[in-house]
């Protein structure tokens, strides 16, 4: 059986990936201690607790989409 804190890490993972990719965050990472992770946000170095770094990946994963559908509503107000 897979613990909780495994399946955490997994999607903390997961979503740290989907965030690198769109250029959100420079790295990411197993923190020093086994129940944190490390997200370079900004050029620094993070280390989060595994539930705040979840919140933390999908606030800014939210963000960025609100971000590109309010962009593309303006480029559309504007034709």
């Amino acid at each position: 059986m897979i613990s909780v804190e495994a399946l955490l890490r997994k999607e903390v993972q997961h979503l740290a990936e989907e965030a690198f990719h769109r250029k959100l965050i420079s790295g990411y990472g197993d923190g020093p201690d086994t129940h944190e992770y490390q997200i370079v946000f900004q050029g620094k170095p993070r280390h989060f607790p595994l539930e705040h770094a979840r919140s933390f990946l999908c606030d800014l994963l939210f963000d960025s989409k609100l971000d590109k559908y309010s962009e593309e509503y303006s480029a559309e107000l504007s034709v």
